[in-house]
């Protein structure tokens, strides 16, 4: 095996397939784009599909997956009586997610970069997701850690409810992540507390709500091309 090439993927069950978490269904979309109370112009109007995230996967983990969350459960809690930091651990498609409380993020991160066994020195960026029927966990942040001293990928995130959209810039441990926090509060406002400037990164600081949301109106700008004006979805012809 070449230097670069990743560590063993998990061990799979001994009936030959990986393990797979049971899924967690969190809402019910209904056509391409989950558009409610305007006219669909996709023409999928008719779909009907459940949106279900991977729920905790049991141990063992399989590859380095058991060593890497046994170190961090030790050093998050380490005489194994208290709440630990990881409050679910998710291994799908062959990748690790940990879901972390969101008051111990900045900890987390520090381990994940600081120990020896860990080493996650690169921290790629965080991706905001809205899921408007999660109750108290709709808003999400993820972020994609790199360690270059051991090969691996690690994914960490971490959820706040709409009404407190508040989770702890981790700018002092990854300071790449400055931009990325920010344009994480401009398209999903997810409020990244101890970020040293966070404003609006693409949208005017002006700009009324954020765009990503999935509760964000669409349409509402008229968008000139060549002479002719495109409405917005909400006005076009529907395909029901």
């Amino acid at each position: 095996m070449s230097e670069h090439q990743p560590e063993n993927l998990p061990a799979t069950s001994a009936a030959g397939d990986a393990q797979t978490p049971a899924a967690e269904v969190v809402d019910q979309r209904q056509g391409m784009f989950g558009v409610r109370g305007t006219g669909d112009t996709s023409g999928f109007g008719g779909l009907r599909r459940q949106v279900a995230l991977p729920g905790g996967t049991p141990k063992p983990y399989g590859s380095w997956f058991d060593g890497a969350t046994d170190r961090l459960e030790v050093l998050t809690n380490p005489g194994g009586d208290g709440p630990g930091a990881i409050e679910k651990v998710v291994v799908d498609r062959n990748e690790l997610t940990l879901h972390v409380a969101r008051e111990r993020l900045v900890e987390v991160a520090k381990h994940l970069r600081d120990d020896e066994g860990l080493r996650f020195e690169f921290c790629s960026g965080v991706s905001g997701v809205h899921y408007p029927n999660e109750t108290g966990r709709e808003l999400h942040a993820v972020y994609h850690l790199l360690s270059m001293t051991h090969n691996r990928r690690i994914r960490v995130e971490v959820s706040c409810p709409d009404a407190d959209p508040h989770i702890p810039s981790v700018v002092s441990v990854y300071p790449a992540n400055d931009w990325h926090e920010r344009e994480t509060w401009d398209f999903f406002g997810i409020i990244f507390d101890g970020h040293p400037a966070l404003t609006r990164i693409q949208m005017p600081d002006d700009w009324p709500g954020h765009p990503q949301r999935k509760d964000y109106p669409l349409g509402g700008i008229d968008v000139e091309y060549k002479g002719a004006v495109i409405p917005p979805p909400d006005t076009r012809r529907s395909y029901n």
